[in-house]
Formats: structure tokens, sequence, C-alpha cells
């Protein structure tokens, strides 16, 4: 028998390749790949000193990283070998690191049955899995009829340990979502791990499928690595996870998205529900076929009865009932618009009009398969039955993606004031008749919206009626009104009220922004976008917002200079947050000149300061000063007092990490006097704050906690969400520093809840980090361990890691938990923190701890 790749041992540690692992004794170490990577490459050069940059491109050959991504990883190393006195990895300060462990090399010849293990979805080891998730699943408003058996057939199919993708097939109308709604629910136990539920019906470009994936697992993109990618590193050592796909058949292409994170996540299985197969390797079609007849007249029966509670099968009616099911070929959505007649209509009469209809019908739709020539039929029907001014209103509105409010509507349906009926009262009529629903949201205006099969009938119509151009301009014009309401500066309260909105309406946005392009429409283009940045860079839709502004730079070629550097910052800035330095070097370096170009010196102060921002992100803190110092010089001489100090602010930042305490407080002191003289109290706040951290920095714990206290109480009065958050966290790690646990509790609480309701993610692992800090102060040393994990997950996910210098005082705190816990406890203690969802962790978080036992030290 041939020898394997070879086995490294160092000390009670052994790094064997064959299974690319890493075991203590007997026991594997969990690991992840790249830290792995890391630590391979370490112990195939032992006692030879390797720089970071020989290391990174070991690691990531082909991708563009950070000194964080390796910090990240041999911090994570050092935690796993239980190396924290740096025994067996050496930093050597600005030059790299050494791997001191005398390392014996052996050949190895793996047994078989660790190669089975090694390909086994459960790990030899037993170690904690991701915990159960709640299905993340629409509630359906109708209850399920029909559909038991093709229930049972399609569970049976995706619980085969050979089916990884099923997809449901069918025509519009059919009920593919009904029957995987029904069928995801079903099995949820089957799926420890988690359900999650993705609608793309209001997605028509296949390159926004990953995004709204990764969106959907909370996932933040980041340059040089796909979708898949991110997804399967979330989800490794999962439990079984699902996800549903809804309305595949518009984004087709993007069925290499499917194939790949299928490829990337051994647990994963995904559900798909398409009027088309996907055609890629292993996909398994589940065709939802006609209700049987009886489902039929039962489905008709429930329907009919929600519109008219006294309605009842009888001997008279139930031969029609029948006939109308025969001819509308048992197709659920036609059954339910045909019984949404029975309001006013008796079955037979609803017969008599819908022969007549069908006898009437040529051309058009014949060549449509059979059963989506009923479902048209039965839309023309009812469609045929409104008044003209109804009849306007509803092809009007399919205009509209994911819905509309009643103002919405106002907006785009009646912009000539030529409806002919009195907008509510069209819309009621509508509801009446099952051409659209009424969805009432809690503290929101309710919205109506419009099946996805029934909104394309309407767009036909739309297009038929020449009116098209007109309705598709009003709507956009709609959309590029509200995002522009965000531009402003505006209140806590107010920026809140505006993304809320934004975020009910991203849909809306996606549609205009499509119909804008392919106009094309540059001047409205590039305005919607430059107006949505705030939207897309707050909700952190990065890639979707950079993807949008790159399209319309390249549809304005050399026109537009002012326009095109304006979105090239934007650009720059979303790249910045992504780490794509580079890319974003690139942008605003094009902005810069673009600027200069044009003399704007207000243009120019912006480029340097979104420079200096991205050079401060990836470390390089000399370049970051100097470009904030020539975008201050711009700003003193201009009349934006408000960007002058926020300039101030970020210098101070800068300046402070470099170690000039008197240079950062300065800078402070004179953005804090233009924040008054501006009635901005908020940013006021925001120099006192950082002022705290300064005096922290410098060991004056008493001048820290003055000024987080009275930042704080200026935050509440300004009803500013972060700041107040920030604040707390802040006064957390002071108090708990000075063993004011009650104090600490309570600030980590609120600042955690704040964090939480405004989705900040960083704001949140910075709180749980705090949680856990505390966490060891008072002896849940459990507790603490599963907090960190979790916030080091979340930064993760984020590609968001820990300061260098921040990371080592919290691994010096959590030095005390592991110590006192026996290491297996430790690490299984760790392994479940950081397989916990964010909201897992939050919850977990808020919870009271039991009283703490008192323990003996573990090692």
């Amino acid at each position: 028998m041939e020898n394997g790749p070879p086995n490294y041992q160092f000390g009670e540690f052994t790094l064997d390749v064959a299974r690319g692992c890493v075991l203590k004794g007997a026991e594997e170490i969990k690991l992840r790949p790249k830290v792995y990577e890391t630590l391979k490459y370490l112990v195939e050069h032992p006692g030879r000193l390797i720089g970071k940059q020989e290391l990174m491109q070991a690691v990531w050959p082909d991708a563009f990283v950070t000194d964080d991504s390796l910090v990240q990883c041999t911090l994570e190393l050092r935690r796993a070998l239980d190396d924290r006195d740096q025994q067996l990895l050496k930093t050597v300060p600005r030059r790299g690191y050494l791997f001191t462990a005398e390392v014996v090399q052996r050949s190895a010849t793996p047994p078989p049955d660790l190669l089975d293990r090694a390909s086994d979805n459960v790990p030899p080891d037993g170690r904690t899995k991701l915990p159960r998730k709640r299905p993340s699943l629409p509630v359906p408003r109708t209850s399920f009829i029909g559909r038991e058996q093709q229930l049972a057939d399609a569970s049976d199919l995706l619980l085969r340990p050979d089916v990884r993708l099923l997809t449901l097939t069918g025509p519009g109308g059919a009920g593919k979502t009904r029957l995987s709604l029904a069928l995801a629910t079903s099995l949820s136990h089957q799926f420890s791990g988690g359900v999650l539920f993705v609608g793309l019906a209001s997605i028509m470009d296949p390159c926004l499928v990953a995004t709204a994936i990764a969106d959907a697992l909370q996932i933040q993109q980041v340059a040089n690595r796909s979708v898949p990618q991110l997804i399967g590193e979330q989800l490794q050592g999962s439990a079984p996870f699902l996800i549903v796909l809804d309305n595949f058949e518009q984004v087709l292409p993007a069925a290499t998205v499917v194939a790949e994170t299928l490829e990337a996540c051994p647990s994963l299985k995904i559900l798909v529900s398409s009027r088309s197969c996907l055609h890629i390797y292993g996909e398994q079609e589940f065709p939802v076929n006609a209700l049987a007849p009886d489902s039929a007249i039962q489905l008709f029966a429930h329907r009919a009865a929600a519109v008219w509670p006294d309605f009842a099968i009888t001997s008279e009616n139930a031969p029609a009932i029948q006939e109308i099911c025969a001819r509308l070929d048992r197709l659920p959505l036609a059954i339910e618009l045909a019984a949404a007649r029975t309001r006013m209509l008796s079955p037979s009469a609803i017969l008599d009009r819908l022969q007549s209809r069908l006898q009437l019908l040529t051309g058009g739709s014949v060549d449509l398969p059979e059963r989506q020539q009923a479902l048209r039929k039965t839309i023309d029907w009812s469609h045929d039955l409104l008044t003209d001014a109804e009849r306007k209103l509803f092809r009007r509105l399919s205009a509209f993606v994911g819905g509309c409010t009643l103002e919405a509507a106002e907006a785009v349906c009646n912009t000539r004031r030529d409806l002919g009926i009195d907008l509510f009262e069209g819309l009621s009529s509508l509801v009446d008749k099952n051409l659209i629903q009424h969805v009432d949201r809690a503290e929101a205006e309710p919205r109506f919206t419009m099946l996805e099969t029934i909104r394309e009938y309407a767009l036909e119509r739309l297009d038929e009626s020449g009116e098209l151009p007109a309705v598709r301009r009003a709507h956009a014009a709609y959309c590029l009104v509200l995002a522009e309401e965000g531009n402003p500066e505006l209140p806590p309260e107010d920026r809140a009220r505006w993304l809320a909105h934004c975020d009910l309406e991203i849909h809306n946005f996606r549609c205009a922004l499509d119909w804008l392009f392919q106009a094309p429409d540059l001047d409205w283009s590039m305005r919607l976008c430059a107006a949505l940045f705030r939207f897309w860079d707050m909700r952190e839709h990065l890639p979707e917002g950079r993807t949008r502004m790159e399209t319309v730079l390249r549809l304005a070629g050399n026109d537009h200079p002012k326009e095109r550097a304006r979105l090239s910052v934007f650009v720059g800035a979303l790249a910045t947050s992504q780490r794509d330095y580079p890319s974003a070097e690139r942008a605003l370096e094009l902005s810069l000149s673009l600027y200069e170009e044009l003399g704007d010196e207000s243009g120019i102060a912006a480029s340097l300061n979104a420079l200096a921002v991205s050079a401060r992100d990836r470390g390089d803190y000399a370049s970051a000063q100097s470009n904030f110092e020539r975008s201050l010089a711009c700003w003193r001489l201009l009349p934006d007092r408000l960007a002058m100090a926020r300039c101030l602010h970020n210098l101070a930042n800068v300046v402070k990490v470099r170690g000039d305490y008197a240079r950062a407080r300065w800078a402070l002191h004179e953005a804090a006097d233009i924040f008054l003289e501006l009635g901005d109290h908020s940013g006021a706040a925001w120099s006192t704050n950082q002022q705290g951290d300064i005096a922290r920095a410098q060991g004056d714990i008493l001048a820290a906690r003055i000024l987080y206290q009275a930042s704080l109480e200026v935050f509440r009065e300004a009803g500013d969400p972060w700041g107040i958050a920030r604040s707390l966290t802040d006064l957390a790690y002071i108090d708990c520093e000075q063993g004011h646990h009650a104090a600490a509790n309570a600030e980590c609480r609120e600042a955690l809840e704040t964090f939480a309701s405004l989705g900040h993610k960083r704001g949140m692992a910075r709180a749980l980090e705090g949680s856990a800090c505390l966490a060891v102060a008072q002896g849940h040393a459990v507790r603490s361990l599963k907090l960190a994990a979790a916030a080091s997950r979340l930064r993760q996910s984020i590609s968001a890691p820990l300061h260098q210098t921040e990371q080592v005082k919290l691994d010096q705190t959590l030095y005390h938990a592991w110590k006192s816990l026996p290491e297996l406890e430790g690490k299984d203690a760790w392994t479940e923190g950081f397989a916990m969802p964010v909201e897992t962790a939050v919850r977990y978080s808020l919870e009271e701890p039991e009283p703490a036992i008192p323990r003996s030290s573990g090692r």
C-alpha cells in the first residue's frame, strides 16, 4: 500500500495532511479552512521567518486580502492551540511570523475507516452542530387543499440522500409556491440547521439572485469571495439546512449560483419553484399537476365561503361547480378567481359567463400550454367584468413590484387625474374580485399587492393600452422622489422612518432602475443611484448598490463628468466597506481626477476624505492622515462647515490611533464648536464621546466616564439611537472594569437592544463582546465564551475583525474563562456560541444568567 501525504507532529499536536485536520492526541481540533492552511504552511516551514505577504499569498493565492484577515487567522490558531503566550507561533513585529515548535515529519497511511469518516456529513468527534433555527417562512393566507398526496411524494423525494435540489415545475397559477411552503413547513423538523425562504418574483436580473440569498442569510458580501463560498463558510459544520427559492423562472441563468452553493455546502438542500427546470446536474424535477376533481370542487367551495359565508354545495349547484372546475383545468388560481364571483353570482351564472367568454376568445394565447390558456381565459373573463375605470387602475398597478401604498398608487396611477374613479373605491373593488390583495402591516401603511401571474397579465394590458412608457416614468418619478427625500441631513427619527420606507420599496427601486437603464434615461438613472446611496450603505446592500452605480457609469461613458465624479465617490465608499481596496482606490482616484478637471473644490475635498477613509480601513494610517489633512484644508476654504466638522472627526480618529492625543483633542474641540454653532447637538456629542475614548486610552477612567455620560445625555435628548448605543457600550466597559456589574449589565442590554433594532452588526458584535467581558467578571465562564464566539462569528460574517490591539485585550480577558473550565467544556462552549445565529445570540445575551458556580482552575 502506498503511503499517503506526510503527517507533521509538534508537541502534543498532529497535522494530518491526508485528512486535512489537526489532532490533539486522538481528538480533532476544529479549524476554519483558511486557519488550517495557515497552520499547514507554518508547519511546513518551521524555524523560518515568514513575512506577512508570503503567508497571505500562500493562503489566499487568488484573492486580495488585508492584514486583518491574516491577524484573525493567527488569533484563531493560537486560541485553538492554546498558544496565547506565543510558545509555538511568535509574531515578529513589522516582519512576520516564526513557527518555533520542533516539528517531526512522518509518512502516513491513513486507515480506511478514517477516510470514510472524513467524508461523512456527521463529524466523528460529535462536535456541536448549529442550533435549530425557527423556520423563516411566509405564513400562507389560505388553507392547504387537495395536495396531500403530492406533498407526501415531494417530501419523500426531498428527504432522499441523493436528492439535494428539488424543483417544483408547472404553469403560473398551478400552486407551486403554496406547495413549496407546505413542504418546507412540514419538513422543518428534518432540517434542524434551519429553513430559509427567498422570494425572487421581484428580481429580473440574474446577477442579483446571489445578493438576495446572501441578504436572506444575513451574510455580508466581501471582495474576491463568491456568495456560494461565503454560504459554505457560514453553514460549515451545520446540521441539515434547507433554502427555498421561489419564482426562479425569470432568472434561470442564475442556476450556476444554485449549483455552486450546493457544491460548497454538503449539509444544504435547495427547493425551487419555477415554470422551467434549472437544467443543472443533480436536479430532481417534480411536476405540480392539476388538482384532482374532488379537490378542485373542495377548493372552490372553500374560497367561495370566504367571500360569502353562507355558501354551500348543494344538489342544485354541484353540477355547475364541477363544470367550472373542469373548464378551468382544475388550476388553483383560476378556480380561486372564479370562486370570488360568488359574492354576486350563482355558480350557474358564473358558468354561463365563463362559457360565453371562452367561446369569444380567439388568437392571442393559443400558443400557450393548454393549462395556461385556461388561467389566461379566467383572468380575461375577470378583467372584462371590470368597469373601464377599474381596468385602467388594474393595468396601471402592474408598474409596482412588491406592492404599493394608497399614496403611491395615487402618485403613479392617477398622475393626470384621469382615472375616473375614487382610488380607494377602485382598490377595494379589485380586492373584492381577488385581482389584488390588501395586506395590513404593523405600524405601517397597508399595502396592496398583486400575484405575479396576474401582474404579468396586467402588464400586457398596460402595454396594449399604449400607456406603458408614461406609467413607467410616473413609477420611476415616484421612486426618485422617495429616494431623494433621504438626501438632506435628517434628524435621527426622520432618517429611521425614511430607511424603513425604503426597505418596503426596495423591489420598486429595482424595477425603476431596470426601466431607466433600458430606456435609457441617464439623467434619472444617475439621480436615483445617487439618491439611493445612503440606503444601500446604511442597510448594507453593498454589492447591489455598487453594481447599479458601476452599470450607470458604464452607460455614461465619458459624458456627465460631474455626475460620474459623484457616483465614483460612492462606488469607492462601498468598495471600501467590502474591503476591496484596489477597486476603491481606482474609483476614488477617478473621482478626484474628474473633480480636479471640473475645478470643483467641494468634490475634491469629498474625494480626498473618501481616499483617507479607505487608507485608514486598510491600516495605512500615514496616508489616511495626509489625505484627511488635505481634505480639511479644502473644507476650510468652503462654506460647508458640517463637512469640515466631520473631516475633523475623521482626522482625530486617525491621529489618536497614531498616539498623537493632543492633536486628536484639538481636532475634536474644533469639531464640537462647529457642530454647536450649527445647532447639531448630536454631532457635538460624538465629539465628546470620542474625547472619552482618548481619556480611556490614556488611563484616565474618571474623565472617560464623565465624557461618556455627558455624550449619552445629549444623545438621549437628540433621539440619536446610534449615539445612545455607542455611549452605553463604552460606559459598560468602564463599569465592568471597575466592578460595577449591575450597571454594566443594564448598559450592555440596552446597547444590544438598540443596535439590534438598528440592524447594526458591528455595534451588535461590540455589545456582545462587552457582555462576554462582563460574564467573565461575574464568574460565568461558559456564558462568556459563548457570547465572545457569537461576536466573532458576527464579525467574520461582515469581514470586520477587531483591531489587533482590541483583540489582544479581549483575549486577555477571556483567558480567565478558558483557564477556569476543563478544556473540552471550554471548546464546546466556544463551538456552540460560534454556531449561534445572530438572533439567537442576542436573545441569549439578554437572558438573565444563572448564579455563578465557583470553579477551580480547569487546566
